[in-house]
């Protein structure tokens, strides 16, 4: 192997590994929307009466 091949393994493996933390990066954050929209969802839900949700009617 001369040097110019080892130079462009080199700056490949280093590309590679650029594009993965941006891609990472890029998932970090739509994962961080995804939850900040899911809590304004459930926060927006009305919450139920006292009255429902206390009892599980069943039929044999």
């Amino acid at each position: 192997m001369d040097i110019s091949a080892i130079a462009a393994a080199s700056t490949q493996l280093s590309q590679v590994e650029t594009a993965q933390a941006v891609q990472f990066a890029v998932l970090k954050k739509a994962m961080d929307i995804e939850q900040s929209t899911a809590m304004q969802l459930l926060q927006a839900l009305p919450s139920n009466p006292p009255h429902l949700g206390n009892s599980v009617d069943s039929f044999a």
